[in-house]
């Protein structure tokens, strides 16, 4: 397994947190979903606007094979073996005061709250991966999303399995990814 060097000062659990694809298939408990997705509950949002909601199939349920069949094929090659599918949907206008109006960074909280969701997976002993290999139009439709909402990922989330489950081509990069060094990260100042 590729390790990851990083400032000793860092959290463990973030650099341990990877994305892995291959899945034992084992169910999840709904009291486990519950406080993976309290967790995601508790990340920051805009002026507390809180704008995710978060759909979920558990493996073997009416919804599970809908929810497989909005993946890419490749990523319904792997994530077949989750335990949950969810799909992440940001709402794009902040609701609150006389009239709705956009919300700026209804995808970035979004992202906060998927976050949180993978830390606190990673904590309780699951591994979460997003996916943005979705076929989006048909997602929104079938998932009877608001037209004011976007669908921003799928994630997949179970218990860790070996690499040998995952089809040949996939197996070498089951390993946690390398990151770019923070120097090309951040700048001082404006952009260019």
């Amino acid at each position: 397994m590729t390790t990851r060097t990083t400032n000793t000062r860092i959290l463990p659990l973030i650099i341990e947190r990877w994305s892995p694809r291959s899945f034992t298939g084992e169910a999840m408990p709904s009291e486990d979903l519950e406080v993976i997705l309290e967790a995601a509950g508790l990340a920051p949002s805009a002026y507390n606007i809180q704008p995710w909601t978060f759909l979920y199939a558990h493996r073997g349920d009416e919804h599970w094979d809908r929810f497989l069949s909005l993946l890419v094929e490749f990523n319904q090659s792997w994530a077949k073996d989750a335990s949950v599918l969810l799909f992440a949907v940001s709402d794009t206008l902040a609701r609150g005061g006389s009239e709705p109006h956009p919300n700026h960074s209804h995808s970035f909280d979004a992202g906060s709250a998927w976050q949180n969701l993978a830390l606190q997976s990673a904590h309780m002993g699951y591994a979460a991966h997003g996916m943005t290999g979705v076929d989006f139009a048909r997602a929104a439709s079938e998932l009877r999303v608001p037209a004011d909402h976007r669908v921003e990922a799928a994630i997949a989330i179970g218990k860790q399995a070996p690499a040998d489950r995952l089809p040949e081509m996939l197996r070498d990069k089951e390993a946690p990814s390398g990151r770019k060094p923070v120097g090309e990260i951040m700048r001082a100042g404006n952009f260019g």
